[in-house]
């Protein structure tokens, strides 16, 4: 606890932890609420949308959906990049060292990190809701419409949310370990997130094998998870997969990254 204490505090005074969570939170008011309720408004809409979809979309009860839709790919690939800087920092400035020289065993310090890490990203959803669910109220209540608050099913959003936040909070750490740098770790991470999988996809309509296997890559199965609780409408979000089979793909993933990273903190030289 000590540890997890520790890593809390660093994080939460670190600038980069801050300005990542805004980007993220200004993300998904302007993809989530500012264009629907521009395209609304005015009277085109370039996604296909109709009318009465945009509404839906827009709507108080609907924020879970519209906190998970945006988790497969920019979100994602925002808590990548905090994961990564996490973890990778302290190679680049030398903490680590400092940190078990003064006393911590590795997988304490290890655990410390994750387990802050896991806050952070507890908050991060947390606010994402709160905010979206700020901007619904606002819009359902500036256009007059008749609206209620979520219902039980905003936790099952939430839930997959915090699920497919867990993966990419893990596959950033394990970077981060594995390149024993923040720069590598966040170019690869972000490659991967934003680039490498959508080429996948591509290359997927003309050869099946490959099709099949992105929908089961940490991304595919993100974008599955978000799909199969109604987050649909938003880049890399997918309806491939069942939710069940698709979080258990997430946890494998998540077991897979965290294991490997600890292993390899415990095991390997620092420098």
């Amino acid at each position: 606890m000590g540890s997890v204490k520790a890593e809390l505090l660093r994080l939460w005074k670190w600038p980069a932890t801050w300005v990542l969570i805004g980007i993220w939170l200004v993300l998904t008011l302007t993809f989530g609420y500012v264009f629907n309720y521009l395209a609304l408004n005015g009277g085109s809409n370039t996604r296909d949308l109709t009318q009465q979809q945009l509404i839906s979309a827009l709507q108080p009860e609907n924020v879970g959906a519209a906190v998970v839709r945006g988790l497969p790919m920019f979100g994602g690939a925002i808590i990548l990049v905090l994961a990564a800087l996490a973890v990778g920092s302290g190679y680049g400035w030398g903490t680590w060292k400092t940190t078990l020289t003064a006393g911590p065993r590795r997988v304490s310090a290890m655990g410390g990190t994750l387990g802050a890490l896991a806050v952070i990203v507890v908050v991060l959803v947390a606010l994402t809701f709160v905010v979206d669910l700020g901007a619904a109220v606002t819009v359902a209540s500036v256009e007059g419409w008749d609206w209620t608050l979520p219902g039980t099913a905003a936790l099952e959003s939430l839930g997959a949310s915090l699920l497919i936040a867990a993966m990419w909070t893990g596959f950033g750490v394990f970077l981060g370990v594995v390149t024993k740098g923040p720069a590598l770790a966040v170019g690869l991470g972000l490659m991967w997130a934003i680039v490498v999988e959508n080429l996948l996809r591509g290359v997927g309509s003309l050869l099946g094998p490959v099709e099949d296997l992105t929908k089961v890559l940490p991304g595919g199965s993100a974008g599955n998870m978000a799909g199969a609780v109604g987050g649909n409408g938003a880049p890399g979000v997918l309806t491939d997969l069942s939710g069940t089979t698709a979080a258990l793909f997430l946890v494998g993933y998540i077991v897979f990254f965290v294991g490997t990273a600890t292993l390899l903190k415990v095991r390997r030289d620092l420098v």
